[in-house]
């Protein structure tokens, strides 16, 4: 199922006393390696609560205005993304579901530069959120991997197989390599010190926002046919408090 468009809100900056939202997982699927020459053409997002519940999915094609790349990696086609939206026409859904959260990403660094690149080709720049990466994680508690891809992590860790280079199949999965690296070590909490700051912060920083366009139905998200589902996007103000 498709998520539904969200209301843009004013952006205000957090209250330190304000409950931390949480963990936005996330990877996108890109037309090449650079963030400067290149374009998003896939992007998910999975929402965790601070107890690192599931709260949200989000994933859609993008058009990245021009060939989508390396189609034997991700196996999106140029057909796919005909008529596919535009990043300005998901900009709103995906600063919904990104404010206030920490940022998670299987070598989050690549995702955020992505991302962030985007937003600034619309004249939106994101504020300096604190990250989390799942192949840091899985350095210090899956250290008999064979790899630290994403897929060698999850088959060190005993997650069931995925559907990889899709955005949303990596981002769930990233979100139980999560969950897994949270939970190995029992002599280690499930938030320490370290991530309930990096929440706290998240929580405070302001994000900008932006209007919804008026997008046509033919351009509105839209998943490829080996994608997984993404589940419908929650008013984000209230369900994980």
């Amino acid at each position: 199922m498709l998520p539904r468009r969200l209301p843009a809100a004013p952006a205000a900056p957090r209250t330190a006393a304000a409950h931390a939202r949480g963990y936005a997982v996330v990877d996108v699927e890109a037309t090449g390696r650079s963030p400067w020459r290149h374009r998003v053409v896939e992007v998910a997002v999975v929402a965790l609560d601070r107890f690192l519940h599931p709260v949200a999915e989000y994933t859609t094609l993008i058009d990245p205005e021009g060939p989508v790349g390396p189609t034997h990696v991700h196996r999106i086609t140029q057909d796919e993304v005909a008529g596919a939206p535009r990043f300005r026409e998901v900009a709103p859904q995906l600063l919904e579901l990104l404010s206030g959260r920490l940022l998670v990403g299987h070598h989050v660094a690549c995702d955020r530069a992505f991302l962030e690149r985007e937003f600034a080709r619309i004249g939106v720049d994101l504020p300096p959120v604190p990250s989390l990466c799942t192949m840091r994680l899985a350095r210090d508690h899956l250290p008999a991997a064979g790899g630290f891809g994403l897929r060698a992590c999850a088959e060190a860790a005993g997650l069931p197989p995925f559907a990889a280079h899709t955005a949303l199949g990596d981002a769930l999965t990233t979100a139980d390599l999560l969950r897994h690296c949270a939970a190995r070590h029992p002599a280690r909490p499930l938030r320490p010190a370290e991530w309930t700051r990096a929440l706290r912060e998240a929580a405070a920083l302001a994000w900008p926002s932006l209007a919804a366009p008026r997008v046509p139905p033919a351009r509105c998200a839209r998943t490829r046919a080996n994608a997984p589902a993404a589940a419908p996007v929650p008013d984000a103000r209230g369900g994980d408090a």
